[in-house]
């Protein structure tokens, strides 16, 4: 059974993806003329707030999350961005600095695409740039919905609904019959959800306690998905 036949997860991903699997051979030999790869080690940098975007990034594995630095409380996580998806972007078509920063969860081989042959495909391509103007429409509901969530749910039910995205971003590669392990620090959790690490780990107990979940070390796994989307309470 599907996600989607129980939970509106596309209102919860980017799914940025689809932007470069539309793509022509010719756009994509082009978009990626002047590529460049590098690894990322957990917690390293990819682009920081402020900085003056020259491209954008293109998540060839693994995982990162996009966040903004909160004074005297850390940083709040906006995004998980899964492998697939492209990050930076919004920055590069608005002319301005990067909004936010971005940082790997886990090793990650991460394409770099210069601003200027990304440009030029967007120019030339009326697919593309319809793709992308789509994407951004979407981006911005995604956007929308987080922003609403945390003004009207609880802790417990924000921290419910995240653990079903997050199950569904960790489901790549996934074999049938396997457990999805989310890899994720109670502090970045806690920096998704928006709360104390402490309140993480008290209501990941409760969890356990009513069988919804396990964990091992740092990973969480979780058993029953429906009673999660029933906490959260989330149409």
């Amino acid at each position: 059974m599907s996600i989607r036949e129980i939970f509106p997860i596309d209102k919860w991903d980017f799914n940025s993806s689809s932007l470069l699997s539309s793509l022509s051979e010719e756009d994509h030999a082009l978009l990626l003329a002047h590529q460049s790869e590098q690894q990322y080690s957990k917690g390293e940098i990819i682009f920081r707030e402020g900085a003056q975007p020259s491209g954008i990034f293109y998540i060839k594995s693994g995982k990162v999350k996009k966040y903004k630095a909160v004074a005297g409380s850390g940083e709040q996580i906006i995004y998980v961005a899964n492998a697939g998806e492209i990050i930076g972007h919004h920055a590069v078509c608005s002319g301005e600095r990067f909004p936010d920063s971005a940082a790997a969860l886990e090793e990650s081989l991460i394409v770099f695409i210069p601003r200027e042959d990304f440009m030029t495909v967007l120019e030339h391509s009326p697919s593309f740039s319809a793709g992308l103007v789509k994407l951004l429409s979407h981006e911005f509901t995604v956007l929308v919905n987080g922003l609403a969530l945390f003004s009207q749910r609880s802790v417990r039910e924000r921290l419910a609904l995240q653990l079903v995205v997050l199950r569904e971003k960790y489901k790549l590669d996934h074999q049938p019959g396997m457990p999805v392990e989310i890899n994720l620090s109670r502090e970045d959790l806690a920096n998704l959800v928006g709360t104390a690490k402490e309140n993480i780990i008290r209501i990941l107990s409760g969890f356990r306690e009513e069988g919804i979940l396990t964990t091992k070390g740092r990973k969480i796994i979780v058993h029953d998905v429906k009673k999660l989307i029933s906490i959260a309470d989330f149409k």
